[in-house]
């Protein structure tokens, strides 16, 4: 564990780059897929359109492609704000559609009758979802949104073979200069993004729980 323990500045280093980014990337993210989870079930066929690419593209494209695009392509196309920025986009990019969906699978999760009962009332979409719909579902919504943000905190790694030093690149350059110490080194490594991601295992368990009472 010498190895660990010389280099806990570096880890600490590495550890706060990747909550970084997981606090940069986590309400953006929240932010476009919320706002694309509403257009899904939009009323207007374009909108609903738009939001099926974009989802299915980003969904399906794999998170190395993105930040990829996002650290040579963009920087080639004359936007370069610097590579952890680069990697926020990358990140909101990839997670905003997993948010959309968690978004959109809660609403569904609202009986159908208490949108119309809103609508009959002359209530319009946007008032309905925001003030009907949004705040029953927002309970059945948390504990999968959760779940996204843990992986994302785990997808925050991949920014580590693009130019961005968070923990997985610290424990490369520390495993690369302490070979006979790997297993350790990892181990450093895994211990700091368990500081992150079991207090939010945790708290979705618990809200998960609340729900479950107040249904």
């Amino acid at each position: 564990m010498n190895a660990v323990i010389e280099n806990l500045p570096l880890y600490f280093e590495g550890f706060f780059v990747t909550l970084g980014l997981l606090l940069w990337s986590a309400p953006l993210a929240l932010i476009i897929g919320t706002i694309i989870g509403a257009m899904r079930i939009s009323p207007v066929a374009s909108f609903r359109g738009f939001a099926t690419v974009y989802t299915e593209i980003f969904r399906n494209t794999p998170l190395t492609l993105i930040l990829f695009f996002c650290a040579f392509v963009l920087p080639y196309l004359q936007f370069s704000p610097g590579y952890f920025v680069l990697a926020v986009i990358g990140l909101t990019l990839y997670t905003s559609p997993f948010v959309a969906e968690a978004i959109r699978s809660g609403i569904n999760g609202v009986p159908v009758g208490q949108a119309e009962a809103a609508r009959s009332i002359g209530m319009s979409f946007g008032q309905t979802l925001s003030l009907v719909v949004m705040p029953q579902s927002i309970r059945m919504v948390i504990p999968p949104l959760i779940n996204v943000f843990i992986a994302l905190t785990k997808n925050t790694s991949v920014a580590g073979g693009f130019f961005v030093f968070e923990l997985f690149a610290v424990g490369k350059e520390v495993a690369n200069a302490n070979g006979n110490a790997v297993i350790a080194v990892l181990l450093g490594v895994a211990f700091f993004y368990l500081v992150i991601t079991v207090p939010l295992g945790i708290f979705a368990g618990r809200i998960e729980r609340k729900v479950a009472v107040l249904r």
